[in-house]
């Protein structure tokens, strides 16, 4: 009897630690409000693997309360966080090929952005972050312009001894080439500065500029229109070890939750635009538009300034930046 006893123990522990081995929280770090499509993105994610009841739930950090917006990378590349969703160029530190997932001119609207998200190009960027033992799980591209405190900015010729902004460093490279100064800051910080005098205009995304209320720190808006200068990729990440000692029907759950959150990111995308642009009309904020004269010209400084430093400081850069150019 005390045998059976001992035996019928044993395999309670044995399936209790099964349980246990399967049951996983992941941590998803974001810098971003609740309130921004970044977030419902991830949340999407995590409700969805949630319903699929598979022993897996993902604990969400946002408004950068687990790791600073520049920092995130590092901590899911070395595995000591499972999951982000950032933009890439702020890792362009770690792989400069990344600095091209921000390039001023480089993506025409929101239906090119998710074409070069399944291009031979973005193949190319995944094989790089597969060496740093992260992986894609929703791709997405936003849309941006630019804020002025007290002018507006449609042209290269109006930010000439401007303190700026600048979201990424091919942007910087361009401003800087248009005779601006540049604040190096995260999109979360851009309120703060302008409140303060520290910055005169930024870019950013138009999501961004709404859910940190720039609105109410700017005198201009020039949004993302027929002419969309400013888009960056704004990926969901994983570490790659970690998705790849999920089970299964954890790997699967993933996988559909994610391609659910990819579709909604390119819709709600598409939407932020002119979502934003009613927001700072209601402000009183001036609306400015970018004519396709102003964007070639924008084009033809970046290609003398981002688009050659970017070749000029990545061993292969030329065929990435060729890549990106080749999607129609």
């Amino acid at each position: 009897m005390k045998r059976m006893l001992k035996t019928a123990v044993a395999a309670a522990a044995l399936v209790s630690t099964a349980t246990l081995a399967h049951a996983t929280e992941l941590r998803l770090s974001h810098q971003w409000s609740n309130k921004d499509v970044r977030h419902q993105v991830a949340q999407i994610v995590a409700d969805e693997v949630a319903a699929a009841d598979v022993d897996l739930d993902i604990k969400i950090f946002g408004s950068k309360s687990l790791f600073k917006p520049r920092e995130q990378y590092q901590p899911l590349s070395r595995g000591q966080l499972d999951m982000t969703v950032l933009p890439l160029s702020y890792a362009g530190g770690q792989q400069p090929a990344f600095n091209l997932t921000l390039m001023p001119g480089m993506v025409k609207n929101h239906d090119h952005a998710a074409r070069l998200s399944n291009s031979p190009f973005m193949e190319a960027l995944e094989a790089k972050m597969a060496e740093d033992d992260v992986m894609v799980l929703v791709h997405g591209y936003l849309a941006g312009g630019f804020v002025g405190k007290e002018k507006c900015i449609t042209s290269p010729a109006d930010v000439e001894g401007m303190q700026m902004r600048a979201a990424g460093k091919a942007f910087e490279q361009m401003l800087a080439g248009a005779g601006a100064s540049i604040a190096s800051m995260a999109s979360s910080e851009i309120y703060n500065a302008m409140q303060t005098g520290v910055l005169d205009a930024a870019n950013t995304s138009s999501s961004s500029f709404v859910s940190y209320r720039i609105y109410e720190q700017a005198a201009c808006y020039t949004p993302a229109g027929d002419v969309a200068l400013w888009f960056m990729y704004q990926p969901l990440l994983m570490n790659k070890s970690t998705f790849e000692g999920l089970t299964e029907e954890q790997q699967n759950a993933l996988l559909a939750a994610s391609e659910k959150a990819e579709s909604f990111y390119l819709e709600e995308a598409k939407k932020q635009d002119a979502a934003s642009v009613e927001v700072f009309k209601k402000a009183g904020v001036e609306i400015a538009t970018m004519k396709p004269e102003d964007f070639e010209a924008w084009r033809t400084l970046a290609k003398e300034t981002s688009y050659k430093a970017f070749v000029e400081e990545v061993p292969d850069g030329q065929a990435l930046l060729d890549m990106a150019l080749a999607v129609e």
